[in-house]
């Protein structure tokens, strides 16, 4: 992450808003946008199915759910955050588990880049199945977009709502299970 040309960037941007980047207010702006950025845009630079550890557990074949990790993003298309949480559920093939922890990680790292939630909902679900090689993935990420509060049609408090369904899921009886699981 270049955090010299975020600077620079950062200080056009003020500049470009016809405000003073000189003024007592903004002065630290620029230094205060790029570490954030190098904090919360981590995950650019990783690669999240590194963070998925395989363990060995004996009988293990029914569903596993961990929901509502929360998040936050960034919209590629607005540069403005969307946030809100995640369900995750997945049957274990040949006793192989993950921790809880390994999946939040998951989360984190595809959540901290530029990003859609539609895509971030596939490329969770697609790396546990090519990583832990499960029966089945079933991913739902529920969240709200500041770019459609904020700007545009500015409806507030609205959830946008994205499943991503892969093997065992998609036959309606284990996917109709998973979700009951999910709301409680």
């Amino acid at each position: 992450m270049n955090q010299k040309k975020i600077r620079k960037s950062v200080r056009e941007i003020i500049e470009a808003l016809g405000d003073d980047p000189n003024r007592e207010g903004l002065k630290k702006t620029p230094e205060r946008v790029a570490r954030m950025y190098a904090d919360i845009f981590k995950g650019i630079e990783q690669e999240p199915g590194k963070a998925i550890r395989i363990y060995h557990a004996t009988n293990y074949d029914e569903i596993i759910i961990i929901k509502d990790i929360p998040f936050y993003s960034f919209c590629e298309h607005h540069l403005l955050p969307f946030f809100g949480k995640v369900h995750i559920a997945y049957i274990p093939k040949d006793d192989h588990i993950t921790g809880y922890a390994n999946l939040i990680e998951v989360v984190e790292l595809f959540s901290q880049r530029l990003q859609l939630q539609e895509r971030m909902t596939a490329e969770i679900a697609d790396t546990i199945m090519n990583t832990l090689k499960p029966m089945g993935a079933f991913v739902i990420i529920e969240a709200r977009q500041l770019c459609l509060e904020m700007q545009g049609l500015k409806k507030q408090g609205e959830i946008t709502v994205t499943s991503a369904i892969r093997g065992a899921f998609e036959r309606e009886r284990t996917r109709l299970e998973a979700l009951n699981l999910m709301e409680r």
